[in-house]
């Protein structure tokens, strides 16, 4: 099996905290692995963002960035799966590592690991209040007449889940919940497109700029991007995920694992375009950011539906928390000297996910954080930071088709680093302007 570009030379102390640490303590996952995992990390809260997406960019504009997002994503997955072994005989097992190789030791770890984490926490946080609103939505549901509970408890229930399952050591223990999470997402994203459909367009529906001014409309389209952008976040933890299949000289993981990217993507279009363009041709700019809000009938579909989604993002949340709970342990074992036990693990992912918890009860502002995270880091890590290693490692020759292409995805990438952020913070101050802290 190739080794971990730290592999050579290592104690046996050394050796057994790799074997202890989440990402490399288990190496034999299949393709069907890279599948599930890879479709739980990427259609996540996002999907049900599109449609009103899709009212704050119009037909053209949306329909062009929904397909362009999914072909320069596809494009750049399949750089960060090549350069999982790009030197033989050595796995770039984690994003930084992979930076490291390509920028250098420091300036790798500066460049790759505050936005991995920006990325990561971020999606973990989103995903606090997804779950949260999505129980919410449940329980209003199946007894309209209950006494309302304030969006915190539910964000609190949510929570208490994973205070239970981040004690999973490493990313093939959570294989159940991540396949559970996976069938989930294409559920709920079926259910949302086929409702729309049963509802029936009006005629009444208006597909008109969402905002009465032209400032307004401009930061509702720079919003949008970020909402796109945070539809397509699987990079983020795709070295992890390829870290768990096994790999030979013979047979290298790149194989395994493109094939399970490839079905992850065919389902991520079958998630995300029927949603994005069904919702908003029935519901135009009268769409929520959630679309399975302004589904509100039948009550029990509604029901079903927000419960797969809470299904979902408890396996989203851990995908993503898995690659910070290895940064955290890595760091408190090898630079603080902790001892790799239990007692340890105990207590930093218990603090992790109340941390999370709280942050999302402070700001359970679904569409602005979207958008805003979805621009600040998720725009970097998945859309450009690929491309630029790939000319740092691969140098293919200046003006081919390779150099091109990449330098294309890099000024779209820029592009939605620079904007989206701006309409995603607006829409936070708009919402917390509205939005009663315990309601």
């Amino acid at each position: 099996m190739a080794s971990s570009p730290q592999n050579d030379g290592k104690t046996d102390r050394e050796k057994a905290i790799d074997e202890w640490l989440p990402i490399t303590s288990s190496r034999n996952a299949k393709w069907w692995y890279s599948a599930f995992h890879n479709v739980t990390a990427m259609v996540g809260a996002g999907v049900l963002s599109l449609p009103y997406a899709m009212s704050e960019l119009g037909w053209g504009p949306g329909v062009t960035i929904l397909i362009l997002s999914w072909v320069i994503t596809l494009y750049t997955l399949w750089q960060m799966v090549e350069m999982h072994e790009s030197v033989p005989g050595t796995r770039f097992d984690r994003y930084h590592e992979l930076g490291q190789h390509a920028f250098g030791q420091k300036l790798g770890l500066w460049i790759v690991v505050p936005q991995q984490l920006v990325v990561e926490i971020g999606t973990c946080i989103v995903y606090m209040v997804t779950g949260g609103k999505s129980l919410q939505k449940f329980q209003q549901s199946v007894c309209p007449t209950c006494k309302p509970m304030k969006t915190t408890f539910f964000i609190m229930i949510f929570a208490s889940v994973h205070f239970v399952l981040s004690h999973l050591p490493n990313f093939n223990s959570i294989s159940g919940v991540s396949l559970a999470a996976a069938v989930m997402s294409l559920s709920y994203s079926i259910i949302a497109w086929v409702a729309s459909l049963n509802k029936g367009i009006h005629q009444e529906v208006d597909y008109s700029p969402r905002a009465k001014s032209t400032a307004g409309n401009v930061f509702n389209f720079f919003s949008a991007l970020g909402d796109v952008a945070f539809a397509y976040a699987g990079h983020n933890v795709v070295l992890e995920i390829q870290a768990t299949i096994p790999s030979t000289p013979e047979r290298p993981s790149k194989i395994a694992m493109w094939k399970g990217v490839v079905v992850a993507y065919i389902v991520v279009a079958i998630c995300y375009f029927p949603v994005a363009l069904v919702g908003y041709y029935i519901f135009g700019n009268t769409i929520d950011d959630n679309i399975l809000i302004t589904l509100e009938k039948p009550n029990w579909l509604i029901a079903t539906a927000n419960m797969f989604v809470v299904v979902h993002v408890i396996g989203g949340y851990q995908i993503y928390a898995m690659p910070v709970f290895d940064m955290i342990e890595t760091y408190l074992v090898k630079q603080m000297n902790f001892s790799p036990t239990t007692t340890l693990r105990f207590i930093t992912r218990n603090l992790y996910v109340a941390i999370t918890m709280f942050i999302g009860i402070t700001f359970p502002f679904f569409g602005g954080l979207l958008g805003f995270f979805g621009g600040f880091a998720l725009a970097p890590t998945t859309y450009y930071l690929p491309c630029i290693m790939w000319l740092a490692i691969k140098k293919p020759r200046k003006y081919s088709i390779s150099w091109w292409t990449n330098w294309f995805c890099i000024v779209v990438g820029v592009l939605l680093m620079v904007l989206a952020p701006i309409g995603g913070l607006r829409s936070i101050i708009l919402s917390a302007k509205s939005y009663h802290f315990y309601s």
